[in-house]
């Protein structure tokens, strides 16, 4: 298999960045993750429950979406220091077939274990 292309890399989380923008826009959040308004959920939700229900659920989502833009940011901030596909606790390089699969990899697959555990 050929060497990680790095350009290419970097226009694949540019993408993903761009996308993952676009997912928190749609839920009414910003880049860093804080709502930009008001949640509206119509008159679809008859009681307080439901409505508190559903807002927890979409800042869930939301949470979830920032913490993976701060993994694109990251590995977009690696590729621009030349330390991308380095791992940020040992050192070592991390094996290509992972950052193939995970290329917001910052850890080779033993420290990630270790961190794990």
């Amino acid at each position: 298999m050929p060497p990680i292309d790095i350009d290419e890399t970097l226009a694949t989380l540019t993408e993903e960045r761009s996308a993952l923008l676009h997912q928190l826009a749609e839920l009414g959040a910003d880049e860093s993750g804080e709502l930009t308004g008001d949640m509206d959920y119509g008159d679809a939700f008859a009681d307080a429950g439901a409505a508190t229900a559903e807002r927890t659920e979409t800042m869930g989502i939301i949470e979830n979406l920032k913490i993976h833009l701060d993994g694109v940011d990251r590995a977009i901030a690696r590729i621009a220091d030349g330390t991308y596909g380095i791992c940020t606790v040992c050192g070592k390089k991390i094996p290509e077939d992972r950052m193939r699969y995970r290329p917001t990899s910052s850890q080779c697959i033993d420290c990630k274990k270790t961190a794990s555990i």
